[in-house]
């Protein structure tokens, strides 16, 4: 088996078990937050800060909550961790394969800055931990006491990596490591500030002594920070479906919108669970944020029109597929079969906008696109959907071949 197929399946394995430990780990984040923010305390609970009835699976559960922790160590403790550490794992490793050994075609803009590869991958790895460092040193200061404040200057901080990632990279990559600069921070958090907090508690209770009340208080302020953050990080991860948000010029105001929209929903849902009354104006404000999000999306888009005079040379990753046998074949059966969508003016009916992206107008677009093509048009039949365009076997066979001798050579 080629090792092309096994990085591609090394990559949907991957992005596999990241989809379920984010599942997990978001999963156990909302229903904890739910639960201490429903806990009901208006009566004496023996030392226990709050308590809740709850029902499910045919069964009753009775949970109690203790602020500092209970007077006895209990025989049994569940932690809550892996899903945290897993999802950044998987994560980051997935990363690696998409954009770090694909940087040429989806790491770096040539458009805006010429760089080579290996500064791209390094800009990208150390990027990601300047976040964690500033938003920990703000939490450390005395802006601890002021929540709101915190949350808005951190708030300015992901904008302003949103624009300077839009400097460098695609816009495919800025939503991507936005996304992966804010999860950083989230998994950081539990790493570095709440698991060793849980741990002195649970010491202190082992050796007998009373544990400080800090420690919670401060895990406390982390665990809240990662719920408002988490519906964010859930789109910027799933913005490689949305070009609309992703490939448009102002991409990094589109994210910071985004956040805000993350902030309203989690608020609206958070008050519900407290019982404070469902805060139905969180939802006014969403929809006007999301109204914004879709008026940037259509001013001042990237395409401009093709000067096939002025067109650019072939990168030499391009260079690779255009210069294999059966690339002018290829050329033709893709402006033939693909083009009138995939194209800065789609000619398609109910098309606007080039699906995903990927424009295949030029020569060197479809080289840049080699490996999409011959996934979804040579071994697989997923393009054109449905077969509109009627390619022939004939035709996606040229496709294999091509792309196989381009391996070859």
């Amino acid at each position: 088996m080629d090792a092309f197929f096994l990085i591609d399946w090394a990559e949907f394995a991957l992005r596999w078990l990241h989809v379920i430990t984010a599942m997990a780990w978001i999963g156990s984040s909302f229903y904890f937050i739910a639960l201490d923010l429903g806990l009901r305390r208006d009566r004496d609970l023996g030392g226990a800060d709050g308590e809740e009835w709850q029902v499910h699976g045919g069964g009753f559960y009775h949970i109690q909550k203790y602020l500092v922790a209970p007077e006895k160590m209990p025989d049994h403790l569940t932690w809550f961790k892996w899903e945290s550490y897993s999802t950044w794992l998987s994560g980051a490793a997935l990363l690696m394969i998409v954009y770090w050994l694909g940087g040429e075609l989806y790491l770096i803009d040539a458009n805006k800055v010429e760089m080579p590869l290996w500064q791209g991958v390094v800009l990208s790895a150390v990027s990601l931990t300047i976040g964690w460092l500033v938003y920990d040193r703000l939490c450390k200061s005395k802006l601890a006491e002021n929540p709101t404040v915190l949350m808005v200057l951190l708030f300015v901080l992901l904008v302003a990596m949103g624009w300077g990632y839009t400097q460098v990279f695609t816009g495919r990559a800025m939503m991507l490591h936005l996304g992966a600069f804010t999860a950083t921070i989230m998994t950081a958090n539990v790493f570095f500030i709440i698991m060793p907090n849980q741990r002195i508690v649970v010491k202190d209770l082992q050796e007998g002594r009373t544990p400080d009340p800090k420690y919670g208080k401060i895990a406390k302020l982390r665990s809240t920070h990662n719920n408002y953050l988490t519906l964010p990080v859930i789109f910027l991860m799933l913005s490689n479906h949305y070009p609309l948000a992703f490939a448009t010029e102002y991409n990094w105001l589109i994210a910071a919108l985004v956040f805000l929209m993350g902030v309203t929903i989690r608020h609206f849902f958070n008050t519900m669970h407290s019982r404070g009354g469902m805060k139905w104006w969180t939802w006014a404000v969403t929809v006007v944020l999301f109204v914004a999000a879709i008026m940037l999306s259509q001013a001042g888009p990237e395409y401009t029109d093709y000067d096939e005079e002025e067109a650019r040379a072939f990168t030499p990753a391009e260079q690779v597929y255009a210069s294999a046998e059966g690339f002018e074949d290829v050329t033709d059966i893709v402006l033939s079969r693909c083009s009138m969508c995939h194209t800065r003016e789609p000619g398609w009916d109910g098309i606007t906008h080039a699906p995903k992206d990927v424009l295949l107008e030029t020569p060197q677009e479809i080289a840049a696109e080699a490996k999409r093509i011959f996934l979804h048009s040579g071994v697989s039949t997923a393009m054109p959907p449905a077969n509109v365009s009627w390619m022939e076997r004939e035709e996606r066979e040229a496709i294999v071949r091509w792309f196989n001798a381009a391996q070859k050579g």
